[in-house]
């Protein structure tokens, strides 16, 4: 069975499948902070949902790319997890 690193590398081969994974790319580094920053306080999509006033599926929904967060959901859910928001652009 193959890990996912080799796996993506092989899909990665693929110009059509790299530039839609380049294309998506700022999407999943949103996905990804988020779970980071959540998990990294200790807390269940539940627990956040419960401390931003929200429901545990809208995290649901963000976590699996199948949501889109405006910048004041993202501004909220930082202050939920006592961090600040940065966007940058390199």
């Amino acid at each position: 069975m193959k890990n996912w690193k080799t796996f993506e590398k092989e899909l990665l081969k693929n110009p059509k499948v790299r530039k839609e994974y380049e294309r998506l790319q700022p999407e999943y580094a949103v996905i990804s902070a988020m779970i980071q920053a959540r998990i990294k306080k200790g807390l269940t999509q539940k627990e956040l949902a419960n401390k931003m006033g929200t429901k545990q599926s809208v995290i649901s929904r963000l976590e699996s790319g199948t949501g889109n967060p405006s910048v004041a959901f993202l501004k909220k859910f930082a202050s939920a997890l006592d961090s600040n928001l940065q966007i940058k652009f390199t």
